[in-house]
């Protein structure tokens, strides 16, 4: 069965597609609005993984509106949210006969509730997979020390290709780098260099 997996590049969504191989046959989905070019280092990834790799192109009419929200909120949560869901409609598109993600049990955004996930699979005929959601932070930790080759820093200073760099990027466009400080809490990112 024909699985596309939402790919960021970092350790949770390499780690999904890790976990589902084995009954799936995994493309890994970098979806992006065209806003940068940091899809590559996902494909990069994709490679060095051994996975199938595709782009998935989102509405920049979603970007402006999430970036508008975080703008709004004055934190990102809603912004990320909106085009998680997005971007898992338009992987529900594609054809495949499940899409995944790598949301684990404890993340705060992107998150997909019971109720979405149905409707998801009600309206596409496919199934939604979650395959981390059982997973806390420390056993994903766990897992990935002994399984991914990983960098990490602060999420200026890593390229991946999530929702959150786009967003960003369309943020300093429109209300200057000073935003992204105000807007996004500083926390730290990961980009998968290889499997052990």
């Amino acid at each position: 069965m024909e699985l596309g997996l939402l790919y960021s590049g970092g350790k949770d969504s390499t780690l999904a597609a890790l976990l589902l191989k084995e009954f799936y046959d995994v493309t890994l989905l970098t979806a992006h609005f065209g806003v940068t070019d940091d899809w590559k280092h996902a494909r990069a990834t994709a490679e060095s993984t051994e996975f199938t790799f595709e782009r998935l192109q989102l509405e920049t009419g979603v970007a402006e509106e999430a970036a508008e929200q975080i703008r709004e909120d004055g934190f990102p949560r809603n912004g990320i949210q909106m085009v998680h869901q997005h971007a898992l409609e338009r992987a529900a598109e594609e054809g495949y006969d499940a899409v995944a993600d790598g949301t684990r049990r404890d993340d705060r955004v992107p998150t997909v509730s019971h109720a979405q996930a149905q409707s998801l699979e009600d309206r596409h005929d496919i199934d939604y997979i979650a395959p981390l959601s059982g997973f806390g932070r420390t056993a994903v930790d766990c897992l990935v020390e002994n399984t991914l080759d990983v960098t990490v820093g602060p999420s200026e200073e890593i390229t991946r290709a999530d929702y959150e760099a786009e967003l960003r990027a369309l943020l300093v466009d429109s209300a200057g780098e000073a935003a992204i400080g105000d807007l996004f809490p500083d926390h730290e990112q990961t980009h998968v260099t290889d499997v052990r």
